[in-house]
């Protein structure tokens, strides 16, 4: 009976990283995603389309081809990354923090069976499903101004989820651990934009400085690049494209791991 008992009450422990409770905060961001949809939607997908029309006709003007492709081409794969870190990285930088200090979504989460591992799980999960979608939109408008279908599109939201989660772990560590949305701004200038411009997005990184060329192959945004890039035009290895995804997915753990400390040492208190 006694056997009975204990795992009686093994069985009724929540597990670490338990699917209903992950699937329950999942519900909960997908419900309240209904009434600010539109914003985000247009605050995601504009920014990302503005560079691609600018860049692309603007300097397109100027540079004929690059490996091949015309310049609208180039630049509408390589915004493709922008979109998803961009869609990723602010959303839960600011929405975290805000449920945290402000809302205090957080706390009330933690009075039900949820532990801050699955609030970080299911936060990085939710926006990378966004980013999922997002990160396919300037895709869409380089097809209209040229590119040309793929099949290797299909993968792009593949890797924009995968991406997407690891750039949203990414900006839950500094939700955690910044006491100040003034503070989100030295981040923005001295990480976000530094990765963003030094990803082959807009220019091959062959053009760089050789130190910055090779600090680029620890750049998770270029490493999206090519991928998106790789299977769209057709152009990279078996090997090239475990590099790349092994790159994303190191990242992703890592600022998991990271991200799901920083959070329990913000909350649990």
């Amino acid at each position: 009976m006694a056997s009975i008992a204990s795992r009686l009450r093994a069985s009724d422990e929540p597990r670490r990283l338990d699917r209903h409770s992950i699937l329950g905060v999942l519900v909960r961001e997908m419900i309240n995603f209904t009434a600010y949809w539109k914003s985000t939607t247009f605050s995601s997908s504009v920014e990302p389309t503005i560079y691609l029309l600018a860049f692309g006709f603007g300097l397109g003007a100027l540079v004929d081809q690059i490996d091949g492709h015309t310049y609208v081409e180039f630049v509408g794969t390589g915004t493709i990354a922008t979109a998803v870190m961009m869609s990723s990285v602010f959303s839960a930088m600011f929405g975290a923090f805000f449920k945290a200090e402000h809302q205090h979504t957080y706390d009330a989460l933690l009075a039900a069976p949820v532990d801050t591992e699955e609030i970080v799980t299911a936060e990085a999960l939710w926006i990378g499903l966004r980013a999922s979608v997002y990160g396919c939109i300037p895709m869409f408008v380089a097809m209209i101004f040229g590119l040309d279908p793929a099949w290797g599109m299909f993968a792009v939201p593949v890797i924009a989820f995968f991406t997407g989660f690891g750039w949203a772990c990414f900006g839950l560590i500094f939700a955690a651990i910044l006491n100040s949305v003034d503070h989100f701004s030295y981040v923005t200038s001295t990480i976000v934009t530094p990765l963003f411009l030094c990803a082959g997005t807009f220019f091959p990184i062959s053009t760089l400085p050789s130190a910055i060329e090779f600090a680029a192959n620890f750049n998770p945004v270029y490493h999206c690049v090519e991928l998106v890039r790789g299977f769209i035009f057709n152009t990279q290895s078996f090997g090239d494209v475990a590099f790349h995804v092994s790159v994303i997915w190191a990242f992703s753990f890592i600022c998991w791991r990271i991200a799901i400390r920083c959070q329990t040492k913000n909350l649990i208190h």
